[in-house]
């Protein structure tokens, strides 16, 4: 798709998608994981750190869910992948939040393959941060992910298609979408 084709249609895609996740069971599920993450936190205020644009979503509801004090951040970063420096990040927007001795809770809607979310991971640690716990609200089940990652809290697990809604985008579309969706394989 070049930059003056229009995207493909949202609503052609959710005639022939699959529901995955109702807005009501993810609803419970991120309640449930605020109150796990509340028991892992002890009362210590980490700082939460929202991975932009797919955990907005997630994140916010998520940070409902949790009745210890947390200190906000966010966090926007890509990764290049090719023949330009394949494991570097790129940050759009690094975190400003001190992290020396802390522990941080890093929020994202998805791990898939995980290379984005280590490396995030990996620079709050050289940050100083004593521990990251990872919140996700679904994983993807296949043997791609990267050594090293993987969710301390998470809410589903989803087949391994393209998925969409809940913060995870169709062609730039329909992450504010309440449920989580399949694409036909």
């Amino acid at each position: 798709m070049t930059s003056t084709q229009a995207p493909p249609s949202l609503a052609d895609a959710l005639l022939s998608a699959d529901l995955l996740f109702g807005r009501e069971e993810l609803d419970t599920l991120i309640a449930d994981m605020g109150r796990a993450i509340d028991a892992a936190l002890d009362g210590e205020r980490a700082v939460f750190l929202t991975v932009m644009n797919g955990a907005l979503m997630f994140g916010g509801q998520l940070a409902l869910a949790i009745c210890t004090d947390l200190e906000f951040d966010y966090v926007h970063a890509t990764r290049y992948r090719g023949a330009t420096a394949g494991s570097d990040l790129h940050w759009l927007r690094e975190p400003v939040a001190a992290m020396q001795g802390r522990t941080v809770l890093l929020v994202d809607d998805i791990l898939d393959e995980g290379h984005t979310l280590k490396a995030v991971r990996d620079d709050c640690l050289r940050r100083g941060a004593k521990r990251v716990l990872v919140a996700t609200l679904c994983c993807k089940r296949h043997d791609r992910c990267v050594e090293g990652i993987r969710s301390d809290f998470n809410g589903v697990e989803l087949p391994d298609r393209y998925v969409f809604g809940y913060g995870m985008d169709y062609y730039e579309q329909g992450r504010n979408l309440p449920a989580i969706y399949a694409l036909k394989d």
